[in-house]
């Protein structure tokens, strides 16, 4: 007889693990135990076949299971009488992964659909494959008493199922039934609705054009019918978010493809367990009003993931809806029944358990049929990333930039990203940036920081933060420039150690203490060396420019009479035009900025587009909206001189164009392809001074389909090879993670 000691880290807690080793050793007639020591799970087997078990073991796991290391060794025999679950201990320091929240499983949603079912039209059925984990965790060992359904005490019936090894809700932590676990309750206003079916009435007020907020799993979304113009327009009005695109969710695949393109990757990433907002391409049916994504030729969608939301589609017949997050812009989702309750919506639909970590809906798009995050949080945290390099003993906790902020905790190779987070210049988000860390802390068990890392930027209020951290664990603050840590990111999810790369975004703090965001950078991971980059423009009125990009277009082209054909995009016409060459000439609050976004925003001014950014990307968004159906090839010359793209000439040719009666939608498209082979050259030339043959493309630029097709094209075409993110965001919620593997690089 021979007897091991197995200890398995990875995502084996709360996904149905023990109870799978539990089955496997009972079936090879082992002896022992298994239990989760804080960050792993401990085996320890008897028997003659162990060799079988060990083999086995990594092969039938659970679906949501995953082993990232097992190390196996020989120990004395205790002569155990048989194979059994223990109690939880926390004496091992390991690296814990605890799993994402997933969509509802086909049997439990068979489950709330059979009428002879005692889980019948229940909103929180769950098992051990599916359902919420890192919403309702506390703190590991992941046991339910650490959860927040430890105030839901299990009935005799659903015990009995957490008991029963065979059953597929064995020991599992958040399972309970409409006798024992959370309860919905709706509420007009603050007046409590007696019903027994609260979802039913939600699905009638939302067919009556009503808003509905609805508390789920690690969020809140509010609700309107996706085909009523007057519902959604009058959300736009209570969130004062007047353009948007605002989500939705559709009751099935069927449905969707009714108004959405989808390919086979986008089918396959809509539908899975991670249920994610997939931004698609309307078709030309598309049956919704203009006000749900104006100006845009995409939308976003996802498929139903809670019990509530199928039971919802269940309850009406209404086959989309709008499920846009419950905040104000910029501040965190509402979690709290009372804040719900007071919010701006007309009905709410809440229930009575605690969401311990806030998760918003994470959002993807393909390009060139690749995926990319937009944004990754539900589904996806916290499972964490593995470095790629070779690191040195340090624990770093990495606070992102200041807008779409994520935080990364770093230790070994392992880098663990937060869930979205958001715009930490809000006094509430900055808050809930705290909390955040405190409760990744908890569950990831890593509490003492050796280096605190930051943007470059000083008056960021996550650079404010870093320094009140260093001082409480008595760590160094490490800034590291905005666009290297894209760079590094993106260069860890290829494993590539040194590489060229096209940075191209809105903003980042330049070494030179000007803002940045048409780089081509050099980096090892460790350092970086800028090539070349875009012409530096002045932003009369600095961050005003970024609001109102008639501004910087007036700044580029240095024609006021030109700029007078736009005197309506300007608050007090000629005379604020005037007052802006003043201003430029005076030298006076006038910044200077490489950004690529600018330049795209000022096109946008230009073809008369969109001519004030009332959220982030919108100019760009929506220029890259109507170059979508550009039907005519026009060509826009590019001027490089000493690895300075020169942008100015770019905008003059797009203003001669348009006001030659080409199309908009042509110029566009010219316009955005002369940035493009712009940057493909800029980096083209730098690799071939740097002997290298990567190159990468990261920031919020490369979200642009057609840009990033078009820098793929001449990159590939040059002979070199194409780089770009798959596992990670190429926007700022990557640069956490860019941090963090900067400060770990040894």
């Amino acid at each position: 007889m021979i007897a091991l000691k197995i200890l398995t880290q990875g995502i084996v807690q709360g996904v149905g693990f023990r109870p799978y080793v539990y089955r496997l050793a009972d079936e090879l007639n082992l002896k022992g135990y298994v239990r989760n020591l804080g960050n792993v799970v401990e085996i320890i087997i008897e028997g003659e076949n162990t060799e079988i078990f060990v083999e086995r073991l990594p092969k039938e796991l659970p679906p949501i299971a995953k082993i990232n290391s097992m190390e196996v060794e020989a120990i004395d025999k205790n002569n155990y009488t048989d194979f059994e679950i223990i109690e939880s201990g926390d004496s091992y320091s390991g690296i814990s992964v605890i799993p994402p929240d997933i969509a509802i499983c086909d049997k439990c949603l068979e489950e709330i659909r059979n009428p002879n079912d005692r889980r019948y039209k229940y909103a929180f059925n769950a098992c051990t494959d599916c359902g919420p984990r890192f919403t309702v965790i506390e703190s590991v060992p992941y046991d339910r008493i650490r959860t927040s359904m430890d105030e839901f005490p299990l009935c005799d019936d659903c015990l009995e199922e957490y008991r029963e090894p065979l059953n597929r809700r064995y020991h599992g932590e958040a399972i309970c039934c409409s006798e024992c676990g959370p309860q919905m309750e709706i509420y007009e206003g603050k007046n409590k609705i007696a019903t027994e079916n609260p979802i039913k009435v939600g699905a009638d007020v939302l067919k009556e054009g009503k808003i509905l907020a609805i508390k789920g799993i690690g969020g809140t979304h509010l609700v309107v019918d996706a085909y009523n113009d007057k519902a959604i327009k009058e959300l736009r009005k209570r969130l004062n978010r007047p353009n948007q695109a605002f989500a939705v969710m559709c009751k099935d695949l069927e449905s969707l493809q009714n108004y959405a393109q989808l390919s086979k990757k986008e089918i396959a990433t809509i539908t899975s367990n991670k249920r994610p907002i997939v931004v698609l391409k309307k078709k030309e049916n598309y049956p919704f009003p203009e006000s749900l994504a104006p100006g845009l030729h995409n939308i976003g969608v996802m498929l139903p993931y809670s019990p509530m939301h199928y039971l919802l589609f269940d309850e009406g017949d209404i086959d989309t809806y709008v499920m846009t997050s419950a905040n104000i812009p910029g501040e965190p989702m509402m979690i709290k029944n009372e804040d719900i309750i007071n919010g701006v919506n007309d009905f709410s639909l809440v229930h009575n358990r605690q969401i311990l970590n806030r998760c918003d809906d994470s959002v993807i798009r393909f390009r060139n049929d690749e995926l990319s995050f937009i944004r990754r949080s539900r589904g996806y945290t916290p499972e964490p990333y593995t470095i790629s390099y070779e690191t040195n003993d340090s624990t770093v906790l990495a606070l992102g930039p200041e807008l779409d902020v994520t935080f990364s905790i770093a230790k070994d190779n392992i880098v663990y990203p937060s869930q979205h987070i958001g715009n930490t210049n809000k006094p509430k988000t900055l808050a809930f940036l705290k909390e955040a860390i405190e409760n990744m802390e908890r569950i990831t068990k890593i509490n003492d920081f050796d280096i605190i890392a930051c943007d470059m930027h000083p008056h960021f209020f996550t650079t404010r933060l870093a320094h009140e951290l260093a001082e409480k664990y008595e760590a160094e603050v490490m800034p590291i420039q905005h666009h290297h840590a894209h760079s590094v990111a993106l260069a860890n999810d290829s494993s590539i150690d040194e590489m060229i790369v096209i940075a191209a975004d809105g903003v980042g703090f330049g070494s030179d203490g000007t803002s940045w965001g048409g780089e081509i950078l050099y980096t090892d991971i460790k350092n970086f060396e800028r090539m070349a980059h875009l012409e530096p423009q002045l932003m009369p009125g600095g961050d005003v420019a970024t609001k109102y990009p008639a501004r910087m277009l007036a700044s580029i082209l240095k024609d006021e009479k030109l700029i007078k054909n736009y005197s309506d995009y300007f608050k007090y016409g000629e005379t604020e035009i005037k007052n802006i060459f003043k201003q430029i000439d005076a030298g006076i609050n006038v910044g200077i900025t490489t950004s690529t976004g600018r330049i795209l925003d000022s096109m946008a001014v230009a073809l008369e587009i969109c001519h004030e950014r009332t959220y982030e990307g919108e100019c760009s968004m929506k220029l890259e909206s109507a170059a979508y159906y550009s039907t005519k090839d026009l060509e826009i010359p590019i001027i490089i001189e000493d690895n300075i793209l020169n942008t100015t000439e770019i905008l003059r040719e797009v203003v001669k164009l348009y006001q030659n009666g080409e199309k908009k939608a042509d110029v566009a498209a010219a316009g955005q392809n002369a940035v493009a082979h712009g940057l493909s050259e800029l980096a083209i030339e730098s690799a071939k001074r740097k002997n290298i043959q990567n190159i990468g493309a990261t920031g919020g630029v490369f979200y642009n389909e057609a840009i990033t097709n078009t820098v793929k094209k001449c990159i590939e075409n040059r002979g070199f090879n194409f780089i770009q993110h798959k596992n990670t965001c190429a926007g700022d919620g990557s640069v956490s993670l860019g941090q963090a593997i900067t400060a770990k690089k040894k």
